[in-house]
């Protein structure tokens, strides 16, 4: 019989019980009875207004906390985001316990490996078949840093420790036991308490590189070799490559944030190999205890021998014992590999460091030694706990952990290249040239094999910085291997001589050998980031126009034959809209598979797309597999990079089991999409109904955002946009410009901002007018679009996402935030104007889905939401409230400092209660 919705969830309930109770018992036990009985008598109020619509108990919970003092203020909000953060390990919790349900009753799971290979299975898609599309695949989930990165890393530890402690709990027999697991969470959510929830200086580089490490020895060093194991069970008999590996924009991005340079490049992969040495040092010190073998009783192999011979142990109690010997040597050369790499040192020493490894590969030679030699005596069982994942860890994670790329502006490398130009008296005015005269000139250079730079040369700062960074690259590959940088994206790419340009830069400091004319390689794949709608437009001609010119598919030949394109959900989202900006991404990926494919027959080039996905629906976000499975035919092709970003690292990874699950959905869903996928487009009726919905949903989100007067006055007003600015919660600024202009802002506050005020404008304005035109042309289209809802998995997964984002939004909280404009009438009408499409979009997504309540085909999304929202309104509502006290007073106010911690305090609650914050 199938349990009831409330029997499913009752661990769910009874584990968010117990975590609000004993955070009540915390904040009686270190705030008072008077702070406690406060906090719950909002919280009561709260729950009678939002889920009992008590419209008297929300008056009252408006009057209560109008009237709070500061410290008060701050208090509830400590409490509030506290309960949500706490609210969502214990929903975490009960997925990974849903999840391992329904496989013990053998149900399979959309997006799971299971699902996926029993879909391969039924399709007569052989393990053979599915091995050869491994063999070819690139995936790789891409961390990066996020100017909304709300989490400070001690919060994101002992939130860590809560979640395995909760996780326990199922399995605890005894009282006695339940009781000490409740007393350890009593400790740790004091512990969190006692602990500043806000930094009080601004995130360094340095402070990313650290947050984006802590996620390695938890999930992935432990769980990717895991996750591949999984597949190797599933494909018995069949070598699995390394097809699945990790990328980091931090320490290498230096588009619009100055503080990333040559020496942040070298910080962050000394950090990442030392991050990998240090775990394969534990490893190896933890085998050496596992692997007591006796050549008495099990003879090795004759390499084994040599190798246990090598090793500098002398110690007689163990001269029996050859791999305890060997793996004593290797650990010894590998504290030595530590020390020469990093500069730092091995834990411990059972001998002196020496001999440090060339290379990964030199140590993982070591372990294929001590393999075999265990295969020889039959002892393969012991492989498997632990020797088998360190080997794949070292051949996935290698000494350089995961591949840094680097990306700057394309301004400034136009201006590094004119200096360098003026400097050698090529060209006193590289940047008045037009685009040919451009082209000429760079292609004459990467013909000429003489470097531009003078020797005595005097160079601005900017130029060394960035010839610097270049340099480094050349250095680091030399350090820790070629998959340490093998990327280098291109922000802004709107013209060939982009492109060219990185390729001089190449050319001038080792990265690009030979000439363009006669055998050159590139070290860098050259990778254009195409971001607006009029850059999408003109992907497929830039990229179509750069391997026409001679010399440069002969080059990539010679380099790998990739071809990285990289595609800016967020700024052509600011740009055009929601749904413009989804449609030119699809339009751009067919022109560019189409473009491509004709060169992979030609010169068997593979083209691999990236996706700067961000963590909210306005910047591309949403399931990954829905997303994966919803491109254009032909687009995936075992080829996939996507970014992970701010709090959705956090949801994704923090958590060892469901990073791998979130992991195992990359995989599953880039095989289906390759494999199972539909080679033929959508019907022509499809793509012309969404081109018409495109242009009217751009025209009626571009009247709303940049032809409304006084439109960028009522952002700055209605959002905290200006105090998260204020808040050091990344490196970069929030801006590219010192303006106020919208099309200078960054697109993650953009969409932070909005998110905050429960509006979440980015994720769906324009799509209601756009639908209401196309039916005011044809009632008929109705039908149309509700078949292309059915059959179109594009079209599914954006009002999927829609649907998504509407649910999260609250217009009654958002008009509070109207009243945050001094100019009255001016905030009421953009509010209105704002309210109005938002019925549109609602009203267009209930007539194409048939569904008038929102989330109705995902209820435990939809019950989620119910019971989070009355704990995130008295923060929105607070945070109203701070910040029109914070904006009336001035600077020198005695209580500033605690009003502007009040908002960031809430900035940090209503973040984590959204579950997304960029």
């Amino acid at each position: 019989m199938q349990a009831s919705a409330a029997e499913k969830n009752r661990p769910l309930v009874e584990d968010i019980r117990l975590l609000g109770r004993l955070l009540g018992d915390v904040i009686r036990e270190q705030e008072g009875q008077a702070a406690f009985e406060l906090i719950e008598r909002v919280r009561q109020l709260s729950v009678a207004y939002r889920l009992k619509r008590d419209s008297s108990a929300g008056k009252a919970l408006d009057r209560l906390l109008k009237n709070l003092t500061g410290d008060q203020t701050v208090s509830v909000i400590r409490a509030f985001s506290y309960f949500s953060h706490l609210a969502n390990i214990a929903e975490d919790r009960h997925h990974v316990r849903r999840r391992e349900h329904h496989e013990e009753q053998g149900h399979l799971h959309e997006g799971s490996l299971t699902m996926s290979f029993e879909r391969l299975a039924q399709a007569n898609i052989h393990a053979d078949q599915i091995v050869h599309a491994l063999d070819h695949a690139y995936i790789s989930p891409v961390l990066t840093a996020h100017p909304t990165e709300v989490q400070r890393k001690s919060i994101l530890d002992a939130e860590r420790a809560v979640a395995e402690l909760i996780g326990r709990r199922d399995t605890l027999g005894s009282a006695s036991d339940r009781r000490d697991n409740e007393e350890f969470l009593r400790a740790r959510i004091t512990q969190l308490w006692q602990t500043r929830m806000l930094r009080y200086t601004k995130l360094t580089v340095s402070d990313e590189i650290e947050n984006a490490l802590s996620y390695y020895p938890a999930t992935f060093l432990t769980q990717l070799p895991r996750l591949y194991r999984e597949i190797e069970q599933a494909l018995p008999g069949h070598p699995i490559p390394n097809f699945l590996r990790m990328g980091h924009w931090i320490g290498g991005d230096r588009d619009g944030n100055p503080n990333v340079t040559a020496d942040t490049l070298k910080r962050a992969l000394s950090r990442q190999c030392e991050t990998a040495l240090r775990y394969y040092l534990t490893e190896v010190h933890a085998l050496g205890a596992e692997l007591s073998v006796s050549q008495m009783l099990a003879p090795v192999t004759a390499a084994m021998q040599a190798l246990a011979t090598q090793s500098p142990d002398q110690n007689a109690h163990r001269e029996d014992e050859p791999y305890r010997r060997a793996l004593i040597g290797i650990y010894a050369r590998l504290a030595a590999t530590l020390m020469a790499l990093t500069g730092t040192e091995a834990l411990r020493h059972a001998v002196a460091p020496q001999k440090p490894y060339a290379d990964a590969e030199s140590f993982l030679a070591d372990l294929r030694t001590i393999e075999a030699s265990l295969k020889y005596h039959h002892a393969q069982a012991m492989i498997v706990p632990r020797l088998a994942p360190l080997m794949r860890a070292v051949q996935v994670f290698g000494f350089h952990l995961a591949t840094v790329d680097l990306r700057q502006s394309s301004d400034q490398h136009e201006a590094v290249v004119a200096e360098l130009l003026r400097a050698a008296k090529v060209e006193a005015d590289y940047s008045a040239l037009d685009e040919a005269a451009r082209r000429d000139l760079l292609l004459r250079l990467l013909n000429d094999a003489r470097p531009l730079r003078l020797i005595a040369g005097e160079y601005s700062e900017h130029t060394r910085s960035e010839l610097a960074i270049f340099e480094t690259a050349r250095l680091m590959r030399t350090s820790y291997g070629r998959h340490a940088i093998r990327h280098y994206i291109i922000s802004h790419t709107e013209t060939v001589s982009d492109l060219l340009e990185v390729l001089l830069l190449q050319k001038e400091v080792g990265l690009m050998r030979g000439t363009l004319d006669e055998s050159a390689t590139a070290d860098l794949i050259v990778v254009p980031l195409f971001e607006t709608i009029g850059d999408l437009r003109n992907a497929a001609p830039i990229m179509r126009e750069y391997y026409a010119l001679p010399g440069i598919a002969a080059m990539m030949a010679r380099s790998g034959n990739e071809q990285d394109v990289m595609l800016g959900y967020s700024d052509s989202n600011k740009d055009g809209g929601f749904f413009t900006s989804n449609w030119e991404l699809y339009r751009a990926e067919i022109e560019l598979v189409e473009l491509f494919d004709a060169l992979r027959r030609k010169n068997g080039l593979i083209l691999r797309l990236f996706h700067g996905r961000g963590g909210t629906v306005g910047r591309g976000g949403g399931p990954s597999y829905d997303a994966i499975l919803a491109q254009p035919p032909g687009t995936v092709n075992g080829q996939i990079r996507l970014t992970e970003q701010g709090e959705i690292i956090a949801s994704k990874y923090a958590h060892p089991e469901i990073g791998r699950r979130n992991l195992e959905t990359l995989v599953a869903a880039t095989l289906e999409a390759t494999l199972l996928h539909p080679t033929q487009s959508a019907p022509a009726t499809f793509l012309a109904t969404a081109e018409a919905l495109s242009e009217a949903s751009m025209k009626a989100y571009r009247h709303i955002v940049y032809e409304t007067d006084g439109f960028t006055d009522y952002f700055f007003a209605a959002t905290p946009i200006r105090e998260i600015a204020g808040l050091n919660i990344g490196s970069r600024p929030a801006s590219r410009k010192a303006t106020r202009a919208i099309e200078d802002l960054r697109a993650i506050p953009w969409g932070f901002s909005w998110g905050q005020c429960r509006i979440a404008l980015p994720g769906w304005c324009g799509f209601g007018s756009a639908v209401k035109d196309l039916l005011a042309t044809d009632a008929n289209k109705l039908a149309l679009l509700q078949q292309m809802y059915r059959e179109w998995p594009f079209f599914r997964t954006l009002l999927s996402n829609l649907d998504m984002v509407l649910a999260k939004t609250d217009l009654a909280i958002a008009a509070r935030y109207v009243e945050l404009v001094e100019d009255r009438e001016l905030g009421e009408t953009i509010f209105k104007a704002i309210q109005d499409e938002w019925h549109r979009t609602q009203e267009a997504l209930s007539q194409i889905t048939g569904d008038t309540q929102r989330l109705a085909t995902n209820p435990s999304l939809a019950r989620s939401i119910e019971h989070r929202f009355p704990y995130l309104d008295p923060l929105n509502h607070l945070q109203v409230e701070l910040l029109r006290r914070f904006r009336l007073r001035r600077e020198d106010h005695p209580g500033m400092e605690r009003i502007q911690r009040g908002i960031h305090l809430s900035i940090n609650g209503i973040a984590a209660g959204l579950r997304n914050t960029g």
